[in-house]
């Protein structure tokens, strides 16, 4: 099936299986109209509205329905939630339905996609969204909450910004070598690359330490028979 950013796409955003609430998202032009559709409403921007969601006459569910109008949404575009209560058959009913107004079902990570192409996250930023949910951890989880608010972000671009600007006086002294300044020499071109190489290397291990976070590593205890290796890990977890 071809399909297209403009689009308006849904999935249900919550784990599979039972629970008491289930959500189910819209993103794409159209998704409000959709909604009221179903809900009989009208819709007010990022307020909850209580309603009974309805499909060809027939009550589907009933919860709460919330608008996001572009661009102040986590995909940029119009999004609407439907939460309604945790059941499979429940949220299905409640896609048949979209599916039938027009809507399609989203592509694993669509939603994310589109927030990426949009402008509202960069490629840093939808990794930590998946790092984020996958935590095992509570190190873990805050290396990718950091990541998910810009700082590993932040930090790279301003390592690019900084390396341009050095390019740039590089170039000048290229282009003008009968200069009787020495260009290089004043603008310390050699301590602020240093200063950039200490910046990238620490960066790299930020990084690098991250990763581990997020899939641990492998530690192999090995030694001839009785050495101790049974009580150094018994120290190490902290039981027998």
């Amino acid at each position: 099936m071809v399909t297209s950013d403009e689009d308006l796409i849904c999935a249900i955003a919550t784990p599979p299986g039972q629970g008491g609430i289930g959500v189910v998202r819209l993103s794409g032009r159209g998704a409000k109209e959709l909604s009221e559709r179903l809900c009989g409403k009208p819709l007010q921007p990022r307020r909850a509205v209580y309603c009974e969601f309805r499909h060809a006459g027939e009550p589907l569910d009933d919860g709460l329905a919330l608008w996001f109008p572009a661009p102040n949404s986590f995909t940029g575009e119009e999004v609407v939630e439907l939460q309604g209560h945790g059941g499979p058959v429940v949220q299905q009913r409640l896609l048949t339905a979209l599916c039938n107004g027009g809507a399609r079902l989203a592509r694993p990570g669509e939603f994310s996609e589109r927030a990426f192409h949009n402008g509202k996250l960069d490629l840093a930023q939808a990794e930590g969204i998946a790092d984020l949910i996958a935590s095992t951890s509570v190190a873990a989880a805050r290396a990718a909450m950091n990541t998910l608010q810009g700082t590993f972000s932040n930090r790279v671009n301003d390592l690019t910004e900084a390396l341009v600007n050095l390019r740039v006086q590089i170039e000048a002294a290229i282009d003008f070598p009968d200069e009787d300044i020495e260009i290089l020499e004043q603008a310390g071109v050699a301590g602020k690359l240093q200063e950039l190489a200490d910046l990238l290397e620490r960066s790299i291990s930020s990084a690098d330490q991250g990763r581990l976070l997020n899939s641990g590593i492998q530690v192999a205890l090995m030694g001839a028979p009785n050495v101790g290796k049974s009580s150094l890990l018994n120290a190490l977890v902290g039981e027998d």
